[in-house]
């Protein structure tokens, strides 16, 4: 499956941490993490709103928190498109 899904996490954000986990253990679905303190842009547009899962075709997103069931959400949207 193509990595249609970015997780915008920076380093030592707990709720990052937790996200990603999320994510990794119990949806099993591809995505990018992308560190936004490397890009100004990013870390203006989402420093006090990480972390941030966001759809790549269409640019939706789930501010944290968000549950496994709103990941899954996100993804069975991303399929019917």
């Amino acid at each position: 499956m193509n990595r249609f899904l970015i997780l915008y996490t920076t380093s030592g954000c707990h709720l990052c941490e937790q996200a990603e986990n999320l994510i990794q253990r119990q949806t099993n679905i591809a995505f990018s993490a992308v560190e936004i303190a490397d890009d100004a842009e990013l870390l203006e547009r989402y420093g006090a709103r990480i972390p941030v899962l966001q759809r790549l075709d269409t640019g939706e997103e789930l501010d944290w928190p968000f549950a496994v069931e709103d990941v899954e959400g996100l993804l069975m949207a991303a399929l019917r498109s």
